[in-house]
């Protein structure tokens, strides 16, 4: 005789569909992280040895070590040189900004004022160092 039990179905989760999107996730996230760099921003910054003497025309801005941004000798503030040059720029014969600074001057702080330089409306914006501005 045989023993005529029923059959019972068991309950089986099949893991491979979960496997295969782990590792897809995976896959995914190892190559998206390889591409995620710092922005850097390569300044190539004028050395005082190569230096020669700039133009006497030029508007002159100043940036000592400190990161302390001076126009003609007064200091002044980031958000203030954009109307100042303006003023300058709208008066004077040549529309040259020269930004006189020398190596340690924090990167972020030069293009910062070089960019309100530029917003003021110069039509050229230079970087010397302390010994080419004369």
């Amino acid at each position: 005789m045989r023993n005529n039990e029923s059959a019972e179905a068991e309950a089986v989760i099949d893991m491979t569909p979960m496997i295969d999107m782990v590792f897809i996730l995976l896959i995914f996230f190892m190559v998206t992280a390889t591409f995620v760099k710092d922005m850097k921003l390569e300044l190539e910054r004028p050395k005082a040895s190569s230096s020669v003497v700039a133009s006497s025309k030029a508007i002159r801005l100043f940036i000592d070590r400190n990161g302390d941004t001076f126009l003609d000798g007064e200091p002044i503030r980031v958000w203030l040189i954009q109307s100042k040059l303006r003023d300058l720029l709208n008066t004077a014969s040549s529309k040259v900004v020269l930004v006189v600074t020398d190596d340690g001057v924090p990167a972020g702080k030069l293009v910062e004022v070089v960019d309100q330089a530029r917003l003021a409306g110069a039509e050229s914006v230079g970087v010397a160092t302390k010994k080419e501005a004369g």
